[in-house]
């Protein structure tokens, strides 16, 4: 069997030692006058109110929240692209388009909105597809353009 070094395991935080009873006069002294450099166990940080300690916070491996909020955003049914400025932009948009458009039904946004999000999740899917079968993981520019070819949407004209 291979050999392997053994090393002892710290402790993280050490607990203030105790005083001793039976102290000599001279350490007595020594240890009530007032230290110029700070302690080893000062250096660490305080936590902000006393009596309280700070929880570390943890710290999770690269992509692990992003999945938690993908199976999150997966579960919920409300539309995830804000409506004030989604209304603000599609009101932009029909002035330029039409000005003498000015009138919109709150059912005609939503519809709308619904619509622009679906197109906008099917586009990441099929984008992601792209990617996959080109060996990555990353999505690129590429994979979207290759993704509006391939479904028909990509240039009408």
């Amino acid at each position: 069997m291979a050999r392997t070094k053994h090393l002892a395991l710290r402790k993280q935080s050490r607990p203030p030692s105790r005083p001793t009873a039976t102290r000599s006069a001279a350490a007595a002294a020594s240890s009530s006058a007032p230290q110029s450099t700070p302690t080893r166990t000062s250096q660490r940080t305080a936590p902000s109110t006393p009596g309280r300690t700070q929880k570390k916070k943890t710290r999770y491996r690269p992509g692990t929240v992003a999945l938690r909020e993908i199976r999150r955003f997966q579960k919920t049914w409300n539309l995830l692209i804000p409506a004030a400025p989604f209304i603000r932009l599609v009101k932009e948009i029909s002035y330029f388009f039409a000005p003498e458009v000015t009138r919109w039904q709150a059912e005609a946004l939503i519809a709308l909105q619904e619509a622009a999000e679906d197109f906008l999740v099917h586009l990441f899917d099929d984008s992601m597809l792209c990617a996959i079968h080109a060996k990555r993981v990353t999505l690129m520019k590429k994979d979207f353009e290759l993704a509006r070819r391939l479904g028909g949407k990509a240039r009408p004209w």
